[in-house]
C-alpha cells in the first residue's frame, strides 16, 4: 500500500546544512501606533528653561518601551524640581507648541506619602494608556504626559490638544480615573493651558472633572 510522503514543514525548507535558521518571529518587534518622545526636565536655576529640558530618547516599538523604562530612574527617586514627559514625536512638551496651545491637561496632584506608595505605580499605568492608545478614538486628541516631582506634592497630568472637545476629554478622564483604580470620592480635574498660564495654579478652574 502506497503512503503518501510527508509535507515538508516551513522549519524544514529553512534547513542548510543541517542547520534551522531561528525563527523570524523571535527578532520582530512589536510597533506601537505612534512613536514617543522621552524628555527629562531638571531645575538648573543658571540655565533657561529649554536648556532645562533635554531628550532622552524616542520609540515606536513595546520592545524598546519596555527597554527604555527599565533603564531610567523612577520618578519617586528623581530630584525635587525634576520631570519627566512623554510626548507624541514631533510635540513638543510646553505649552507654547502649537499641537498643545489650544489644549489643556487631566491633572492629578499627589500628597507626600503618596510619593512613596502611589507614584511610581501611578507613572506606569499613565504611560502604557498613552503607548498603549488605551483611550479608544479619543486617544488622538492626546499630546503626551508629564510627572512633576515636587516638595510640596507631585503631579502627574495628561495633555490633550483641544481643550473644546468635550467628548474625547470626559472619555479620557474617566478611562483614566478608571485604568489607576482610583476611589469614586477622588476627583481629578482638567485645566485649559490658556488659564493655567495666566493664572498660578491655586486659582485655575477646572473646565471638567471627574
Amino acid at each position: 500500500m502506497a503512503t503518501s510522503e510527508p509535507k515538508t514543514t516551513e522549519t524544514e525548507d529553512q534547513q542548510t546544512d543541517g542547520q534551522v535558521v531561528a525563527n523570524p518571529e523571535e527578532y520582530i518587534k512589536h510597533p506601537l501606533q505612534n512613536r514617543w518622545a522621552l524628555w527629562y526636565f531638571k531645575n538648573d536655576k543658571s540655565k533657561s528653561w529649554t536648556e532645562n529640558l533635554r531628550l532622552i530618547s524616542k520609540f515606536d516599538t513595546v520592545e524598546d518601551f519596555w527597554a527604555l523604562y527599565n533603564h531610567i530612574q523612577q520618578p519617586s527617586k528623581l530630584g525635587f524640581g525634576c520631570d519627566y514627559c512623554l510626548f507624541k514625536d514631533g510635540i513638543k512638551p510646553m505649552w507654547e507648541d502649537d499641537r498643545n496651545k489650544l489644549g489643556g491637561r487631566w491633572l492629578m496632584t499627589l500628597n507626600k506619602q503618596q510619593r512613596h506608595n502611589d507614584l511610581d505605580r501611578y507613572w506606569m499605568e499613565t504611560l502604557l494608556c498613552l503607548v498603549g492608545e488605551s483611550f479608544d478614538e479619543a486617544s488622538e486628541d492626546v499630546c503626551g504626559a508629564v510627572v512633576n516631582v515636587r516638595p510640596k506634592g507631585d503631579k502627574i497630568s495628561i495633555w490633550t490638544s483641544n481643550c473644546q472637545n468635550r467628548d474625547a476629554i470626559m472619555t479620557i478622564g474617566q478611562l483614566y480615573k478608571e485604568r489607576l483604580n482610583l476611589p469614586m470620592k477622588a476627583m481629578i480635574g482638567y485645566q485649559s493651558h490658556d488659564d493655567t498660564s495666566s493664572k498660578s495654579g491655586s486659582t485655575t478652574k477646572n473646565m471638567y472633572s471627574v
